[in-house]
């Protein structure tokens, strides 16, 4: 069923739409595809929650924005291309914008400035589009706000689903917030010597990233990814129609189904042995070293 931003009344209100930039070809998605392959060896992402995605297009997926976000969203990108054909344009943050080079290669692979005008166009070209309501606050967040949906009282993604009736595919992330060690949370910076500099800057407080251990536990630690969609939140009962209730309501369901999943998720990880890969090669390699080292030995 085609969006609403297809249909000629609202096309008309919304006016001239901007181009979107060209993204990557196939073969340049394959390519990447393959050079990610140590990272999924690494991280080992798990999906499911297949069946919950619907088959009609476009389609808004929202979940959970993970620290610094950049180790797990590209595997949710390449696993719903290969899967279900579904090319994910990702609203980002103003800021990002503001980087030369950066922006190219955001721009490269789908993502576009978080504006409502390049979301309808998005929309109108029928693709799909990938948004984390809790913004840079949950992807620089301290680690006592892990899995926490810093989403305030935003409803700029429900105004945005009602008023182009698009179906929201609410979706969970686990794993990514536990791959670094946290040296210095946003307080500790602004509090130590960088402070004055910070706020000389004026860099906007939910731009400043918590720092990593600097150690060898500075690297990523092979934490396995585990990704759920959730049932899809609906929009078309609505009519278009963009209110405050019905945004508080699609808002309000869709934080539900990510915080339930993301509780399924923790449990799911609790019962997984290879949860943590380190671990389980350590456990494997202990069993090995026993069958060698006669029982009593130690005695």
């Amino acid at each position: 069923m085609p969006s609403a931003t297809t249909d000629p009344d609202l096309r008309a209100a919304l006016g001239e739409l901007p181009t979107l930039p060209p993204v990557a070809s196939p073969a340049e998605l394959e390519r990447l595809y393959a050079l990610f392959g140590p990272l999924r060896a690494l991280f080992r992402p798990t999906f499911d929650g297949w069946a919950n995605i619907p088959t009609e297009r476009p389609l808004l997926f929202v979940g959970n924005h993970t620290l610094y976000g950049v180790i797990d969203s590209p595997h949710l990108f390449f696993e719903l291309h290969r899967r279900e054909g579904i090319f994910l344009r990702s609203l980002g943050d103003h800021a990002h914008w503001a980087i030369p080079g950066w922006r190219e290669l955001l721009s490269r692979f789908g993502a576009v400035d978080g504006t409502p005008e390049n979301c309808a166009a998005i929309f109108a070209s029928g693709g799909s589009v990938l948004v984390f309501p809790g913004g840079a606050r949950e992807a620089f967040k301290s680690p006592a706000q892990r899995y926490q949906l810093l989403w305030d009282k935003r409803l700029g993604f429900a105004r945005m689903a009602l008023l182009h009736r698009v179906t929201i595919v609410p979706f969970a992330a686990l794993g990514a917030d536990e791959i670094f060690d946290i040296a210095l949370d946003k307080g500790a910076l602004q509090a130590g010597p960088l402070g004055g500099l910070i706020e000389a800057l004026r860099v906007r407080e939910d731009l400043i990233p918590p720092l990593p251990r600097l150690s060898r536990s500075a690297l990523p630690r092979p934490q396995r990814l585990y990704f759920r969609f959730c049932p899809p939140v609906h929009t078309r009962q609505y009519g278009g129609a963009v209110t405050d209730e019905a945004a508080t309501a699609v808002r309000d369901e869709t934080k539900a189904a990510i915080e339930g999943a993301l509780d399924d998720l923790h449990r799911l990880r609790e019962s997984d042995p290879m949860a943590d890969l380190s671990r389980w090669v350590g456990r494997r390699l202990g069993e090995g070293l026993s069958r060698f080292i006669p029982k009593g030995s130690g005695r």
